[in-house]
Parts: C-alpha cells; structure tokens; sequence
C-alpha cells in the first residue's frame, strides 16, 4: 500500500521504500509515514513547504543519503544531524537557519551542502571537519569571514560565496587546489585575493559586482581558467600576465574604469566573448586581430575615437557593439569580418560608413541610428540577407528653418515650418484604414515575406559600372 500523498521510489513493497518525495504538498511537518521507512529509507525530499522543525524521529532514518528541505520555514538545525553518519546531500537553503551545529563533523561523507539563503552569519569550525565536500553552496547567508581552517575542504570543486559581506579570503584557501568553479561575486572585495592565484584548477571565476580595482599578475596562473566575470567593479587595471589564461572563452570586464586594455589581451587565441562596455576606454590594443575565435565583442559605452584595423583580421566575429562612442570612422577593414552578422554602430560621429561594409555576405543587422550620416554606400544594396537597417535621428542640418506666422484661432505670433502641424496618430489610423476596406488574408503572407529582407529602391542605372553616371551612394 502507497504512502499517501508521495511519490514511492524503489522497490514496490512498502518496508522497502527507499525514496519518499513529498515536495510542494503544502506540508506544516513531516508526514509521521515517513518514520515507518527508517530502516530502508534513503532519500527524503520535503521542499517548498511550510514545515517548522525537523522532528527528532527523523534523525532514526540513520540510511538517509539525501535530504532536501528546501524553501521551508525552518530555523533551527538540530544537533541530532550529526547522527546521519551516512548523508552524502544536504539541501537546507531558503529557510531562515540561523546556526549550523558542530555536531554537523558527524556527517562524514557529505558532499553536498546547500545552504544558501539562510541568516547563518558564520561558520562553525565543525564544519570545516567535513572533509570529503566536493558543492558547497553559502549564497546569500550574511557571511563576514570564513574560518581560518576553511582550507581543510580540499576537495571542493564548487564553491559558491555570492552576496555576503566578505572582504577577505583565509590563507588556507591555497589549499583549495581541486576548485573548478568560484563565485565571489556581490561582496566586498577592494582587490583580488592573492590566494585565488594557487587555485590552479579553476576554470570559472566570478568576481563581479564588488569594488576591486585590479586584475593583478596572480591571475597568470590560472592556466585552466574559461570564463572570468570581474564586471561592475571599480578596474582600473588589467595585469599583462592575463595572456597566460591560455583557456580562456569569455572575459566579461563590463562597467569598471578601464581606460585602456594590455596589448597582450591579442594573445588570448581561445577567447570567444569579450565584453568591455561601459568603461573609459580612448582606443583598443592593435593586438586586437590576435583574438582569432573572438564571436562577440562589445566595446559600447567607451570614449573610442577609433576601431583598430586589425579588427579585419576577426574572421569568426559574430557581432559587434561598439555604441555610444566618439567614433568618426570606421576602418575599411571591417569589411573581411566575414562572419559577421550584427553590427551595432549607434550614437557615434559617423558621417560615412566605407563600401567594404558591403562585402560582409552574412550580415542582418546594422544600426546607424543616431549618428551623423550624410549617405551610404551603394554597396550596402549586395546585403541580400540584411533584415534590419536602423537609420534614425541621422539630421544632416542641426535645425530646420523656422518662419514666423500668426495664429488664426489666438492671434499670437507664433514659428512654424513645413514640418508643422504633423498628424495626430488618430487620423493616420483613420486614413489608412476604415469600416469598408478589406485586406484579403493571402495578402498578409505576401507582405510578411517582403519584410524579411530590406529592400533597396533607386532609378535605373547603366549597365557598366565604371559610368560616371552611375550614382554609387543612396541619399537620406
């Protein structure tokens, strides 16, 4: 017979239950069916409920390997937790867990500990007894230091610290050699611990959103590492020795203080993402073109005058953002970008664009809004997969001329141009269409299939294109 209310995993006779999945059941505590299982019990999973404690039966259960009690109202761990000698997953994160026992060292084979989202404030040194943590996860938890002995959990492969108050890292954490993935992210951190520069395994590392100034030279020895997120900090300096990151895939530097980039970011041969706006960057490294699997880039946000030309040399590069700028040119040898299919050159200087931007076969996007674009180039017409063509705010003339009249209804001298009065978006509706127009539904296919493409419409022109009448620009 089924324990009512659950999902019964394992084998189906009832004294051999070994599973008991009793989450979102608007549970107040743990269901007493549950203690009739203790001997064969494994796998308890009580999440998203509203339960209070864990009842002292529970810990009879001494064959539990998992215990999730996820998203509850539960705010206190017994001691009696350590007498789960053979629990290998905890799950306790959004409750309001206050204090973790030190009787939790009995726990010897855990290997997992979600605890995130909970008002711990610290760590017990019990806790760092438990040696064989591979995920540990303190999201959240009102943390202001680890223990001294943290460095005891050399197994660690994830560790997640984001959103606390930490400002430091223990010496012991150079022990920490087997970490994979670190997130330091949203504390307190003025700089880049040192002793992340032993943990030579890393491959992740988030240390977004604190006010670290420098990427130092430690980072040189993460040899492993492929993705680093130190944006929204306050960087003012990037170490020469991150080229030595041979692995990495995606450096996220977005929202710092960077005026400048080293000339050896070129090296970083693997790199696939680099963001880098919103900083105060006055150029980019010419070594840029080294980055020969770079996909994305996006400098927007910067004081660039200028794109490098070896920016041609980015044959794999995807998409391009290089908004809000100062840009008054754009190099020629954007044009060999092949790959390129979104290119983002809104609020800059441009006058023109140059006609190489026609030869990029894949490209579908191109935003020149908000610039000061006279023409473009004829060839822009060979884009034959460009859907969007963004074209606005691009006034020549700074301002129309202006002609005074008199107001008929006020009498009052008033200025007006040929501009004015525009429409009210009322009587356009009501111009364009009305109660006896009719639009046959295979119409509506037709039209969307010819906004798929941008199309471009001119006069005919002479066969050869060498005619000095042929016109080579399309005029706004």
């Amino acid at each position: 017979m089924p324990v009512p209310g659950c999902l019964c995993l394992g084998r189906p006779r009832e004294h051999e239950v070994q599973t008991l999945d009793y989450r979102h059941s608007s549970l107040d505590f743990i269901p007493t069916d549950v203690f009739t299982h203790e001997r064969t019990l494994e796998e308890l999973m009580v999440d998203a409920n509203q339960i209070k404690e864990l009842p002292r039966e529970l810990f009879y259960c001494h064959g539990i390997r998992k215990l999730t009690v996820s998203d509850n109202e539960i705010t206190l761990l017994p001691p009696a937790l350590g007498t789960l000698a053979n629990l290998e997953h905890l799950d306790f994160s959004k409750n309001g867990v206050i204090d973790i026992p030190e009787n939790i060292k009995g726990c010897k084979y855990l290997r997992v500990v979600e605890a995130s989202v909970n008002p711990l404030g610290k760590l017990t040194e019990g806790f760092t007894q438990l040696l064989n943590l591979t995920e540990l996860f303190l999201n959240d938890t009102f943390l202001d230091f680890l223990p001294g002995s943290f460095g005891r959990l050399s197994k660690l492969r994830i560790l997640e610290l984001r959103e606390n108050h930490l400002k430091t890292l223990p010496r012991s954490f150079t022990r920490l050699t087997q970490i994979e993935r670190l997130d330091i992210g949203n504390n307190e951190f003025t700089e880049l611990p040192d002793v992340i520069g032993g943990l030579t395994n890393l491959m992740e590392l988030w240390c977004d959103t604190n006010q670290i100034k420098a990427i130092p030279s430690v980072v040189g020895n993460l040899k492993q590492l492929m993705f680093l997120d130190a944006s929204k900090n306050r960087l003012e300096f990037i170490a020469e020795q991150i080229s030595e990151c041979h692995t990495l895939a995606d450096l996220h530097l977005s929202d710092n203080l960077l005026q400048h980039l080293p000339e050896s970011l070129g090296r970083l041969s693997n790199l696939t993402s680099l963001k880098v706006d919103d900083n105060r960057l006055t150029c980019l490294p010419f070594s840029l073109g080294g980055l020969v699997s770079l996909s994305e880039l996006n400098v927007g946000g910067n004081d660039l005058e200028d794109l490098p030309p070896s920016i041609g040399l980015l044959r794999h590069l995807r998409t391009l953002y290089a908004d809000e700028n100062f840009l008054n040119e754009i190099p020629c040898e954007l044009g060999s970008c092949s790959g390129l299919t979104v290119l983002s050159l809104r609020g800059n200087n441009l006058m023109y664009v140059p006609d190489e931007l026609g030869r990029i076969p894949r490209l579908r996007v191109l935003n020149l809004s908000d610039n000061k674009i006279r023409s473009l180039p004829f060839s822009l017409t060979k884009l034959k997969q460009l859907q969007a063509l963004w074209l606005a705010e691009n006034q020549t003339k700074p301002l129309i001329k202006l002609q005074s009249d008199e107001d008929p209804d006020t009498g009052k001298r008033v200025l007006t141009c040929y501009l004015l009065p525009q429409q009210p978006a009322e009587d356009k509706d009501a111009d364009l269409y009305s109660d006896t127009d009719s639009f046959h539904p295979s119409l509506w296919e037709e039209e969307r299939m010819q906004r798929k493409q941008i199309h471009f419409e001119f006069a005919d022109l002479p066969d050869d294109p060498q005619d000095p009448q042929v016109r080579r620009f399309i005029y706004l």
